[in-house]
């Protein structure tokens, strides 16, 4: 038993000609948000202090699609959602519907401990927020020319999207295309486990290019987009509607629960089930193992082992980026 660490940027249609100035700054915040987890486990943080602190560097980084990389909705505004939850007392928080929050995830937090809620979102949420001293911009500070220029093309697709892909033909505009763009996607999530096998979970994200406004996808719901007990934490990143039909975080602690497989066989077994292209995720045991199986393109992605092991990737078979 020791400990370990995953997280994740997004998975979704990444393609392979991802240029260098889109693809490698994604690889240096992995490295360095990974470094700031496994520097806080060793110094004997707890695993929830782990998980908020590294969603907190991935939400302040722009490249990906939570806090400033929020994508925007069909109204041009930005609804950000974050969950976070406690394997060892199964309590967790979650937001949704935040227009003005920095850090999304450190709000969810402040649900889990300070009200006797597990959800608030919209007005209640942003409220709260502010009632807690919870750090807030004006909302413009989150709409970034890229993504107004995502759901542009996302709108002249007629696509709601989780990667940012060139406008589909009009004849078949749900076909993605793989040609060349910049991939923004998903959500970003953090799992972590201690030397005691005390687990966490954490997830957030901007959500869909071009949602309808007041979509609430996965990331919040507990077992879908993000879940965490006894036995394994998880977080789940792709197209929400289908993660949550899946019940994808979930199901993997339950096969381990009931089934007595291991956290690969039922992270493997539970993305499998889901449909290709639409999901990934990021699960970490209390016996130290680590999954990041996905069935889309790529999944940005990092972890990290106590016994020495590290992991940076984007596409299938990538060790040591």
């Amino acid at each position: 038993m020791g400990w370990a660490i995953a997280l994740h940027g997004g998975a979704g249609n990444i393609p392979h000609s991802l240029p260098p100035e889109r693809r490698c700054p994604r690889e240096e915040a992995l490295r360095h948000c990974l470094s700031v987890g496994v520097a806080a486990l060793k110094a004997g943080s707890p695993p929830l202090d782990v998980v908020e602190l590294v969603v907190r560097e991935l939400e302040n980084c722009p490249h990906f699609n939570a806090g400033k990389g929020s994508v925007l909705t069909n109204a041009g505004t930005v609804e950000m959602e974050a969950c976070i939850m406690d394997g060892n007392t199964k309590k967790c928080g979650a937001v949704s519907g935040l227009s003005t929050v920095v850090n999304a995830i450190s709000l969810a937090r402040h649900v889990m401990e300070k009200t006797p809620h597990i959800y608030l979102a919209f007005e209640g949420a942003e409220a709260f927020a502010r009632e807690q001293g919870i750090e807030t911009v004006d909302a413009g500070h989150f709409i970034t020319p890229e993504n107004v220029e995502r759901l542009r093309q996302a709108k002249e697709a007629n696509r709601v999207q989780i990667d940012f892909t060139p406008p589909a033909p009009a004849v078949a505009p749900q076909e993605p295309s793989s040609n060349g763009g910049d991939s923004q996607i998903g959500t970003v999530g953090c799992v972590a486990v201690d030397g005691n096998g005390s687990l966490a979970a954490a997830t957030s994200t901007g959500g869909l290019v071009n949602k309808m406004a007041g979509r609430i996808g996965d990331t919040p719901v507990i077992g879908a987009g993000t879940y965490a007990n006894s036995l394994c934490a998880v977080s789940a990143t792709g197209k929400g509607e289908s993660i949550v039909r899946a019940t994808v975080a979930r199901d993997v602690a339950a096969l381990m629960e009931y089934k007595g497989i291991s956290l690969k066989e039922a992270a493997d077994h539970v993305i499998g089930n889901v449909p290709k292209g639409d999901a990934g995720l990021v699960a970490v045991s209390a016996a130290g193992e680590v999954a990041m199986p996905f069935n889309t393109t790529g999944m940005f992605r990092a972890c990290a082992t106590e016994d020495g092991y590290s992991e940076i990737g984007i596409w299938p078979s990538e060790v040591g980026l």
